[in-house]
């Protein structure tokens, strides 16, 4: 049986709530109700044909609360004058909400309304907008409200957020709800106070003006002639970015690797140092000027996603070249092989001819299905030697010039 039913009804309600709809119109004030919903009734011959299908199923439907039915006559030649229900009304927001069970909900809500509508009220069309994040986030509403006036008297602090003082209010709160919170202060503070250029949850410090901890860069220096700490010393640094910036180290010659234990064995070499990359985006090491003058040498994974790392490199510093991700150390390591769980598809752009061939074999499973060579993987004799070329290689082209 197809016919509208009382679940059915409800169902109609129900989604009027999870599109916001019910609660918008406690901020608005715009009325939903009356509204007339969806109602499939039997046909003329399912009447004549299921006559106590159908008795039934007015009888249930008259037995449903919180809606109107109306009825009309209908008069047929075999089962004579009967009344059945011709169109189904709610009435009023409140039968809407008890018809779904969501009475509490909406007191709930009304009273951040309320408490809005006194202490911030430009914030009215997001509770309008986002009627239902608003209620996911009602316990804490009073408290979101308390940093959004504290924003307004302190935009753009050039603190960090530990040291926001707020009854009630920690950093890890203030992290826990940023989401919301951008939303709201984005419609909160003058435009001034917002630097629309840092999207996202993760740049919540730098769009409202808080001081973010500083990045760091650990780098081991490889030639015992540059030292910056006694000889004694393993070279292993960490310097935050503006320090970094301004070493102008008298290195020729920079490896950047992701893997930390290739890092951390990284041989000796004249005129050398080696980044640990740790995921801090290279734009951070682009912005530092010397490092233009160096030969840069990228070791990643011989995989898809280790050449789309090699291509972004690129786009910051140019003239950077890889480090054992051919051809020839993906042949001679196949025992070492594993599976990449999702190879990517798309077109790198600032790849080698040799790099794009080996990227698209990779990509199209021409050598193998998914293959992944960590660079951890690969023996420490294939590294030493493959430095070895590449000094040799650099001396013949400085004799050369």
């Amino acid at each position: 049986m197809s016919w509208t039913t009382a679940a059915d009804l409800r169902a109609q309600v129900q989604k009027l709530w999870e599109r916001g709809l019910l609660l918008a119109s406690l901020v608005s004030g715009e009325p939903l109700f009356p509204r007339r919903l969806m109602l499939k009734k039997p046909t003329s011959a399912e009447i004549t044909d299921r006559f106590e299908p159908v008795r039934m199923w007015i009888a249930d439907l008259r037995q449903g609360t919180h809606y109107r039915l109306t009825m009309r006559e209908l008069k047929h030649h075999i089962i004579g004058c009967n009344i059945i229900p011709d169109e189904i009304w709610i009435d009023t927001l409140d039968d809407a909400l008890s018809l779904i069970g969501k009475e509490l909900e909406a007191e709930r809500f009304n009273k951040l309304v309320a408490l809005t509508r006194e202490r911030r009220p430009v914030l009215l069309p997001w509770l309008e907008r986002c009627p239902l994040k608003a209620l996911g986030s009602a316990e804490d509403w009073p408290l979101l409200l308390d940093v959004v006036d504290w924003m307004q008297s302190h935009p753009r602090p050039g603190i960090y957020l530990r040291q926001v003082e707020l009854q009630g209010i920690h950093t890890k709160f203030i992290e826990a709800h940023r989401a919301v919170l951008m939303e709201l202060l984005d419609l909160a503070l003058p435009p001034a106070a917002v630097d629309t250029e840092a999207a996202g949850v993760n740049k919540f410090c730098r769009r409202y003006g808080f001081l973010e901890k500083p990045l760091r860069i650990r780098f081991r220096i490889l030639d015992p002639e540059l030292a910056l700490l006694p000889m004694c010393t393993d070279q292993d640094i960490a310097v935050i970015q503006d320090a970094f910036i301004l070493l102008n180290l008298k290195v020729s010659r920079v490896f950047i690797t992701e893997n930390e234990v290739n890092f951390l064995a990284f041989p000796k070499l004249p005129g050398s140092m080696v980044i640990f990359g740790a995921g801090y985006g290279f734009e951070i090491l682009a912005q530092a000027m010397w490092l233009h003058r160096c030969d840069i040498h990228y070791w990643g994974d011989i995989d898809t996603h280790g050449f789309a790392i090699l291509d972004q490199l690129r786009a910051y510093l140019p003239n950077a070249e890889s480090f054992l991700m051919d051809r020839e150390t993906l042949m001679a390591h196949e025992l070492q092989w594993v599976s990449e769980p999702q190879p990517l598809r798309r077109d790198l752009a600032r790849l080698s001819t040799e790099e794009g061939a080996l990227y698209e074999d990779l990509r199209d499973n021409r050598i193998h299905p998914a293959i992944r060579l960590e660079q951890e993987r690969i023996g420490f004799g294939w590294v030493k030697a493959a430095l070895d070329r590449l000094l040799i290689r650099k001396k013949v082209s400085f004799l050369k010039e």
